[in-house]
């Protein structure tokens, strides 16, 4: 092999892996997985934009009415509620002093405004008919109908750009 032509050649591997290691360092977003806390594999996992909204619906138990709990999560993968939405104002609803705003929207109490801190949270997921569905980017997963009176973790992590790019190519089996 010629001089210039392996000097190129050593170039190109020299300059990828390069690509690959910034890549690597910089930031890509953000995963939210919803894994049993017994731990196996994740029922759901979100490719996610620091802030961008994911909802966890269902019916509550008590009042038997539908409730929307609104979330983001931030640049640095922490989980918040920003808004609470439900027709009925009943046994566990209902504002907290300092938190949101109470307002109404059609037939819905709304408290909006939240964007109070709940960090990694852990959820008992409900039988079906209290059907607890993650809404995300217009696709529905219902939890119950997967994994009903299973205790799961919601958690969120920031991800590499390398390692979004390679979910973007091969989504992970547990992304809608």
């Amino acid at each position: 092999m010629k001089k210039p032509l392996r000097f190129a050649l050593w170039g190109a591997v020299v300059a990828f892996s390069l690509l690959l290691w910034v890549a690597w360092l910089l930031p890509g977003g953000l995963e939210l997985r919803i894994i049993p806390v017994d731990k196996g594999d994740p029922l759901l996992v979100l490719p996610l934009d620091a802030g961008e909204p994911f909802t966890l619906h269902y019916m509550h138990s008590v009042e038997n009415a539908p409730i929307w709990e609104i979330h983001s999560v931030d640049s640095e993968g922490r989980i918040y509620i920003e808004e609470e939405r439900y027709l009925k104002f009943g046994a566990g609803m209902g504002r907290m002093p300092g938190v949101g705003r109470m307002v109404r929207r059609g037939p819905h109490e709304v408290i909006e405004n939240m964007h109070m801190p709940t960090g990694d949270f852990v959820l008992r997921i409900g039988s079906p008919g209290v059907d607890h569905t993650v809404l995300w980017r217009g696709k529905e997963t219902n939890l119950s109908s997967v994994a009903p009176h299973e205790a799961v973790q919601f958690s969120g992590q920031p991800v590499s750009l390398l390692y979004r790019i390679f979910r973007v190519l091969f989504p992970h089996r547990a992304t809608p």
